[in-house]
């Protein structure tokens, strides 16, 4: 498996990550089967979040062992401090480990919760303090706006961001590039999100996949323009679907990585056409 920088941190990670939704509702035989097979496969970045159902529960006895080995992110949708603090300590106690290396803000999506965390009493102060405190080595967020994303960017000097960077969205909505313009300016690091996403569902209660809201791609010839597409951007790490299946395709993918040419890249912006993006700008 390929690694780059993250950031100027000298830390390599994996291009593609562990994707901690898909352990969620598996059974510890299967999760420890999973972990197993993505460290076999070279990968070293680990992605979590409270909001990912039991999916801490099971992930952190299964990567207990590869702990000292291994980049772990997790992540807080919580916008004071108090409940933001309270899930970062849940999810050391249940990962199993005694700090992360990367903690975020989670889908930072409206400009009042960026008010909200940014602001005194705010979940931001609980990130700083735990940095402090030796509990997170790395600040992040990852944002569902662009125009919250750019706005956090500037107000405090986070080292990565996470965003979909995701062929349909990108083409489509024109969302993503704007992001990825700023963070490179301020030498912010950059996590994908959603590069195997093929559009947005009408009803997101309505899942194809039981582990993805959008609509996945599940054709590998596809999956693979689109996964490749995203690895080309300048980002460090792609975090692939959640479903078990689709993200083994994806990691399978990602070990004969080469860069997009611009032949597929216009095969991809025909199949974009048409389609829902997964988000939109606010001004569109």
């Amino acid at each position: 498996m390929q690694t780059r920088e993250y950031g100027n941190t000298g830390q390599q990670l994996s291009i593609v990550a562990f994707a901690g939704i898909v352990v969620k509702d598996e059974s510890a035989k299967d999760s420890s089967r999973y972990v197993s097979w993505a460290i076999d496969q070279g990968i070293n970045y680990f992605d979590v979040a409270p909001g990912y159902g039991n999916a801490q529960n099971m992930l952190g006895p299964a990567l207990e062992q590869y702990r000292n080995d291994i980049f772990l992110s997790c992540k807080s949708n919580k916008r004071d401090a108090i409940s933001a603090r309270t899930d970062l300590e849940n999810s050391l106690e249940l990962l199993h480990t005694d700090h992360f290396d990367l903690y975020q803000l989670h889908a930072m999506s409206t400009m009042e919760e960026l008010e909200t965390v940014t602001g005194p009493g705010g979940a931001l102060e609980v990130l700083v303090k735990a940095r402090d405190e030796g509990l997170v080595k790395h600040l992040g967020f990852s944002a569902h706006s662009a125009e919250v994303a750019i706005e956090l960017i500037k107000r405090f000097d986070f080292d990565s961001i996470l965003f979909p960077v995701n062929f349909t969205t990108w083409f489509e909505a024109g969302f993503g590039s704007q992001i990825m313009e700023e963070a490179e300016k301020r030498g912010v690091a950059r996590l994908a999100l959603k590069g195997a996403a093929l559009h947005a569902l009408e009803d997101r209660n309505y899942r194809v996949r039981e582990k993805c809201w959008y609509a996945p791609i599940e054709d590998r010839e596809l999956m693979k323009l689109a996964l490749r597409w995203t690895l080309s951007q300048p980002i460090t790490a792609a975090i692939p679907p959640g479903d078990p299946e689709l993200w083994q395709m994806a990691v399978k993918i990602a070990q004969d990585f080469t860069p997009i040419t611009a032949e597929e890249e216009a095969i991809l912006r025909n199949e974009a056409k048409g389609r829902a993006p997964l988000f939109e700008l606010a001004h569109a």
